[in-house]
């Protein structure tokens, strides 16, 4: 049914994986659009009492496919078009995530990275393997965090982690993101898979609505202005593409070489 992505029934639980393991399951158009079809699909089964989600091979996604730039969406002045993607297939796949009335296990069975870091977050429970890390690499394109990933950060870990992360642009190793309150728990990679089971198996197990109730107390308290705030970052990102930097960043970038930022 799908060409980037991967359903595992797991009795009465679903397992997401997705599915470029040659591209460290970085994020093309056509990942964003089957995740969010899939995503739409569980979060609408009654028969789906608990989602996780990983990715397949050595990452759970690197963020968004830099090569796939050139395929994507034109505004009419010919800048590359981030504020549709952002706002029709990451916000509704990630506003999904928060809201769907069951709970969601992120397996972060190796790198998250940008995009694919708001997605790990985005789910109510954080399982690391000791070899993952968290990232913001947007900063290192000349970009600036989306995909709701400040405000998951801050509601975790605080404002000052949200933007050391965000500026700085450093790998968050599992234990680090385990001490911050980022990630609920870090096994050694061998046992990894094993507890992830263990951890579905049992919310698949439990009372499905008192885990809904408890996501809408969390997100009314948390993520009030969620929203908001990624309508925000949508613009922003916009403005942020049409800059030199950005063009040097990404040219640097398939260029494997060190970008040279002039802050224009």
């Amino acid at each position: 049914m799908y060409d980037t992505i991967e359903l595992e029934q797991r009795g009465v639980a679903t397992i997401i994986r997705l599915n470029r393991p040659a591209a460290l399951n970085a994020w093309n158009d056509a990942l964003g659009h089957e995740l969010l079809h899939a995503v739409r699909a569980v979060a609408e089964d009654d028969k789906v009492r608990a989602v996780c989600i990983t990715g397949a091979g050595r990452a759970f996604s690197s963020g968004a496919d830099l090569k796939d730039v050139a395929a994507r969406e034109r505004t009419p002045d010919g800048h590359l078009d981030v504020y549709t993607t952002l706002t029709t297939v990451y916000y509704p796949l990630l506003t999904t995530l928060r809201t769907m009335p069951k709970p969601v296990v992120a397996a972060i069975n190796g790198p998250a990275v940008g995009i694919g870091c708001s997605l790990a977050l985005s789910c109510d429970l954080l399982i690391a393997a000791e070899s993952a890390y968290l990232a913001l690499a947007f900063v290192n394109i000349g970009l600036v965090p989306d995909g709701g990933v400040l405000p998951l950060i801050c509601a975790r870990a605080g404002a000052g982690r949200a933007a050391e992360m965000a500026m700085l642009g450093d790998r968050i190793t599992a234990s680090t993101a385990r001490r911050w309150g980022l990630v609920n728990e870090v096994l050694p990679d061998h046992e990894f898979p094993d507890y992830v089971c263990e951890v579905v198996d049992a919310l698949a197990a439990g009372p499905t609505r008192s885990y809904a109730g408890t996501k809408r107390q969390l997100n009314a308290w948390l993520y009030a202005g969620f929203e908001e705030q990624l309508e925000r970052e949508a613009t922003i990102q916009q403005e942020m593409v049409q800059s030199a930097d950005f063009l040097e960043g990404v040219t640097a970038f398939l260029e494997k070489r060190h970008p040279n930022f002039e802050g224009a």
